[in-house]
């Protein structure tokens, strides 16, 4: 029998919010990367790209043309990362939904990966490894600065405290029956509150560390500018929505939540990134004295986002829509 058929039926989600800025070069390796899969996307009830009007509709086209498996529903405007991905299962018809973004690059075994832990009756939800990309000094300061860790080295299936939204499965009925919360004052950090609402309902996330992706590093002066100060709006933000964030079960095998406070438990997870970024690449030390300023400016931007948003809690949200709108 064909392994595919003893897999799951299963859905993918994209959607466009990415593609608005992103490189086309970048956005023509991350399908790629979908093509090469040994289970191929062609294989799935649909492969859904939510467009929300951030895509011009000639790249659109040419999507579609390259990529016939790809099934553009055309969502309201201005509809938010998290509701088009929501609006993604909504639609799927698949048993399984699978998340990724334009963003990442997807290695080979990622999609089988993912399926084969749902032969398991009891997953409901099984995440990926997500790491990032990039060459030299830059590419070191955000492998220890930006959000994703290093891959952890680890290959089997075990209880995680997180999981990325480009790179995470859910099964259908449990996904909407559980959603990812769509309304909140955040950017990018729903999934930190969605994690918590599960972990308070007795729901293990599961981890297969062989579903690997690569995602890419901020592009330019102005995304690097943005893109930390929004990850501090986002910790405040979580902190508070979040009640006695930190003191959940511990879970091995990954970072904990990135809204953890203490200065001991910080050290620790930049240790652990430490060691893994010279574990994985042993290169990374040759870059890393040039790494230092950049990790420097990307923490100072973190926590200048984070006061900032607890002095004015709606500010920085609001002017970066007001600098995309310009």
């Amino acid at each position: 029998m064909d392994v595919v058929q003893q897999l799951p039926t299963f859905s993918m989600v994209l959607e466009t919010e990415n593609l608005a800025n992103a490189d086309l070069a970048g956005l023509v390796n991350s399908l790629a990367s979908l093509v090469h899969q040994d289970v191929s996307p062609a294989q799935a009830n649909e492969v859904l790209l939510i467009d929300s009007g951030d895509a011009p509709p000639e790249l659109l086209g040419q999507l579609c043309d390259r990529y016939p498996w790809i099934k553009v529903h055309l969502a309201p405007p201005a509809t938010g990362y998290y509701q088009a991905k929501m609006l993604g299962a909504s639609l799927a018809t698949g048993e399984i939904v699978v998340y990724a973004d334009s963003d990442c690059i997807y290695e080979p075994h990622w999609l089988r990966s993912l399926l084969t832990a749902f032969q398991d009756p009891q997953m409901q939800i099984v995440a990926g490894e997500t790491t990032t990309r990039g060459r030299g000094p830059y590419g070191t300061a955000m492998a220890l600065a930006y959000i994703f860790p290093q891959y952890s080295g680890t290959t089997e299936v075990m209880p995680t405290a997180q999981y990325f939204l480009n790179n995470v499965a859910f099964r259908r009925e449990f996904l909407l029956q559980n959603p990812i919360p769509g309304e909140l004052p955040l950017y990018r950090g729903n999934c930190v509150i969605h994690i918590d609402q599960l972990q308070r309902h007795g729901h293990t996330i599961w981890l297969n560390p062989q579903a690997r992706a690569t995602h890419a590093p901020p592009d330019g002066y102005s995304h690097f500018f943005w893109r930390f100060l929004l990850i501090g709006h986002d910790y405040y933000w979580q902190k508070e929505l979040i009640p006695a964030v930190g003191k959940g079960p511990q879970v091995t095998g990954t970072d904990r939540d990135p809204t953890v406070s203490g200065f001991g438990e910080k050290l620790r997870v930049g240790g652990d990134r430490l060691s893994r970024l010279f574990r994985n690449n042993p290169r990374h030390a040759l870059y890393f004295p040039f790494a230092i300023p950049i990790v420097l400016a990307a923490v100072t931007l973190i926590a200048a986002g984070y006061w900032l948003t607890r002095l004015q809690p709606d500010y920085l949200l609001k002017t970066y829509d007001r600098v995309l709108e310009a």
